[in-house]
């Protein structure tokens, strides 16, 4: 099974940040990408569609054999990984906002969360808000449209600055110093994000946490690729033109009839 593929599953690209770490880390991998852009964004779903849609991704990925299951979507991750794994007997890796390392290191006791609304109103996003930020602010915003923007290719420009003022000023004004990412989209405007913050704000993402927790898992159940393959292939049941914006050259992306 060792050379068997990586599966990750996202709403669309903003996985391909999870990737990239990934790959980076894990450069002998095969990898298998799925985006399902035809329904996103999940943000606004309910965890009944969520977990649906998780569902019928995994299965995909497993019919392609794929060794492990990467869920590179925060609310995909929040509302739907414990039944997955209660489903299926293989590993899965998720992704999570990065709150215990902003609560653990902030400075002036306020944090910022920038996520979907799925994401923050999910059960594991709060349980890891309580256990981790008792006595520390966090200026939590539903980050609505930022997706559909990154989808449609826009990472800059006056409409994205617009939201990003919108959502970002209000932490910029409770003085927080760390700002987590809760979206493996957002990642992908981490620039103009980082155009409005103040210097002092340091903006967390969680693509190397993945990274380093996939490597460790693989090992652990003796599935590291030995072979120096590094194989990719990339499915969308959309459009596939912002994907191909942000891939190589090299890279064919394959449609699929897949709703």
């Amino acid at each position: 099974m060792q050379d068997q593929p990586i599966g990750i599953f996202d709403s669309g690209v903003g996985g391909i940040t999870i990737l990239n770490a990934i790959k980076n880390l894990l450069p002998n991998e095969n990898i298998i990408y799925l985006s399902d852009n035809f329904n996103s964004p999940y943000g606004e779903k309910s965890n009944e569609q969520i977990n649906y849609l998780s569902k019928k991704n995994t299965d995909w990925l497993l019919s392609k054999n794929c060794k492990l299951i990467v869920v590179a979507c925060n609310t995909a991750t929040t509302n739907s990984i414990s039944y997955l794994r209660n489903l299926y007997d293989i590993n899965f890796i998720g992704v999570e906002p990065a709150i215990k390392p902003a609560a653990l290191n902030t400075k002036t006791g306020s944090i910022g969360v920038l996520a979907t609304k799925g994401t923050l109103s999910s059960q594991l996003f709060n349980t890891t808000s309580n256990d981790y930020c008792d006595n520390i602010n966090i200026i939590e915003k539903n980050g609505d449209g930022l997706v559909e923007l990154i989808e449609n290719g826009i990472y800059s420009g006056n409409e994205l600055q617009k939201l990003l003022n919108k959502y970002l000023q209000p932490m910029i004004k409770s003085n927080i110093d760390h700002l987590v990412l809760g979206c493996t989209h957002y990642p992908l405007i981490k620039e103009s994000i980082e155009k409005i913050l103040p210097d002092s704000v340091k903006v967390l993402e969680s693509g190397e946490a993945v990274a380093k927790q996939t490597k460790k898992i693989l090992k652990e159940n003796n599935l590291l690729n030995q072979l120096k393959s590094s194989k990719f292939e990339f499915y969308c049941n959309s459009s596939t033109k912002t994907l191909e914006n942000l891939l190589d050259n090299r890279y064919t992306i394959n449609s699929i009839n897949y709703e």
